[in-house]
């Protein structure tokens, strides 16, 4: 049996919390559930990552770093309108091909409300700020008037896949082909 280095023991917790985060949100994830996942203890858990908090953040942050490069990626070269199907079809693929992505970027947004409803504002910034990121590399790609439509659309995209509503149904009436659900 291989023994796995202490970072690729974290890049194995990072990539289980996404999933359990995902599925669980923040609050309704425990960290015990993410040890089981990766095959370490609590403790062990614990010596990689200060907490809970600590962990949700780096897998917050993984998350808005691979869709950023996603953009990024399918950007690149491209001018116009092409960037803008480009960007949207590659988009489509990472949430179609990994649905964790999308549903923990979904807790993401649900984490910041409930925190800062809490009197947290510094946790919503340091998600807010991999957000920023990634619109930093849209609007780049896109520039400005593009930039807020393409993210409206896009959030549009997040919520009815999300809610699961099937590539044949009305809501999807007047979505560019690029990034209708196959």
């Amino acid at each position: 049996m291989v023994r796995m280095s202490a970072e690729e023991r974290r890049e194995s917790v990072i990539r289980a919390a996404m999933i359990e985060f995902a599925r669980g949100g923040y609050k309704g994830t425990s960290t015990e559930a993410i040890a089981k996942r990766v095959g370490v203890s609590q403790p062990y858990l614990f010596r990689l990552f200060p907490g809970k908090q600590a962990i949700f953040l780096e897998a917050s942050r993984r998350c808005c770093e691979r869709t950023t490069e996603v953009f990024r990626k399918a950007s690149e070269g491209l001018q116009g309108e092409e960037v803008l199907h480009a960007m949207g079809a590659a988009y489509q693929s990472l949430i179609a091909d990994d649905p964790d992505v999308l549903l923990m970027q979904m807790q993401m947004y649900v984490a910041v409300a409930s925190a800062e409803a809490a009197g947290d504002r510094e946790f919503g910034e340091t998600l807010r700020a991999g957000w920023m990121e990634m619109y930093d590399a849209v609007l780049l790609a896109l520039g400005e008037g593009e930039t807020t439509q393409f993210l409206a659309f896009g959030m549009l995209v997040n919520v009815l896949v999300s809610m699961g509503f099937r590539p044949d149904h009305r809501v999807w009436t007047g979505f560019y082909e690029s990034v209708q659900p196959k």
